[in-house]
Order: C-alpha cells, then structure tokens, then sequence
C-alpha cells in the first residue's frame, strides 16, 4: 500500500505519501489564495522526499471537504485526475474528519465538535463521539445559531478559534487545519479493516465535493439583452 493524500478544503495546502503503516513525507503550507499554485509542487516534493515515483502509488486519498468551492475543486479535481491517469482508486473523506482523526492522535478523547472558517461569518462543523466517530452529517451554520449546542464542548479548528466566544471548550493546543498526514492514516485504517468506496459508514465518500450551501456566483435576475432578435 502506497497512498498519496491530498487536502485543499481549508487554507492549508497539505500532501502526504503513506505507506500503510506511516507517513513517509508530508508537506503542509497555508495559503488560502494559492491552492492551484502550490499543489503539485508539494506532491512533487512529498513523493521526492520519500525516494518513490508517481507509478508506485497504489491508491489517492483525497480531503472532500466542506470548504469554500474554489480551494476545494483544486484538490478534488488534481486528485480525480491523478487516479484516472494512473488507474488507480481514489478515495473520499470528509476533511472535518481529518481533523478529529488528528485531534485524536493528539490525545483528545470523549466528545468533541471540529469546525472549520466557512467565511461570511459562518462555520462548517460536526460533532464527534470519538476521534473516529462522526455523530451525524457536517453543517454550515452561523456560530450563534448553534451556541447551546457546542458551549462548554472540547472544540478544534479555524472555525472555534475564530469564534471563542461560542465555541468556549475550544483547544487551541490542537491542529487547527486539516493534515494530509491525518487524512492518509485514516484512510489507511479503514482500508485495512476492508472500507469501501461508494459511501460512508466507515467507509469512503465518492471524490465529490461537499459544497454545504449555493456558490456565490447568480445568474443576474433581470439582464439586458443586447443580441438582436
């Protein structure tokens, strides 16, 4: 096993090469403005830095968000691109649950809630029974609307640091972005407990996004025509 991970659903542009057993390389850079830009670069580092070649991947694994559209398509689609030039699977996880992954390997236990910077004053965010244990799907939500929910809640990410006010259990010990290097160890788990693809419930999610809300862009209402009829 040889899996090559990948994350661009947040700010951070983040690579890692697993092997199964450990992170072999990984590469982590913040830049919410250059996700296109510095992707490919970090998976030529990553895979350079471990000795191996693009042909001796067995498999990618692939953050799917929720995240803004336009940081998420880029490593959605170098990720579908990858597997479809390759032949080879590529593997969905939801990002917020690379982050608790993360969390968990850090020493949080029990209960907790990870949200991420959804911008426009809004958070993603899910809660979790365990490091491993999603309780329900993410949602996007203003911070007041779900304060009596997650006051008090061991909370991690962007998004709880941003809004310590509602989020009051947050832990600004932990990881605050996703790592590609969480997400690849995640995936490597549940490969090897026999996951599929297709679907959740312990499983992987298909390499789509998760959008959560409509983009920002509309189609204008009431637009003048200027072709001749």
């Amino acid at each position: 096993m040889l899996l090559l991970a990948l994350d661009t659903a947040t700010p951070a542009v983040t690579v890692a090469l697993h092997d199964g057993t450990r992170t072999l390389a990984a590469a982590d850079e913040v830049d919410a403005r250059r996700h296109g830009e510095l992707l490919l670069p970090a998976v030529d580092r990553v895979l350079a830095e471990a000795g191996a070649a693009l042909g001796d991947v067995t498999g990618i694994v692939v953050g799917v968000g929720p995240g803004p559209y336009t940081g998420l398509r880029v490593g959605l689609m170098t990720a579908t691109t990858l597997g479809a030039a390759r032949g080879i699977p590529v593997h969905g996880l939801c990002t917020l649950d690379g982050i608790a992954h993360a969390a968990g390997e850090a020493g949080l236990e029990g209960p907790f809630v990870v949200a991420t910077d959804a911008r426009r004053k809004e958070v993603y965010w899910a809660r979790y029974a365990d490091a491993r244990t999603r309780l329900g799907d993410p949602a996007v939500d203003r911070p007041a609307d779900i304060a009596e929910l997650v006051a008090g809640v061991p909370a991690v990410g962007m998004g709880a640091r941003l809004y310590a006010d509602t989020f009051t259990g947050v832990r600004e010990d932990l990881p605050e972005h996703v790592s590609a290097a969480a997400l690849a160890a995640l995936a490597a788990e549940r490969l090897a407990a026999g996951a599929g693809d297709g679907g959740e419930a312990g499983g992987f999610l298909p390499p789509l996004p998760l959008y959560l809300r409509r983009p920002d862009a509309r189609v204008p209402a009431n637009y003048k025509v200027v072709t001749p009829r």
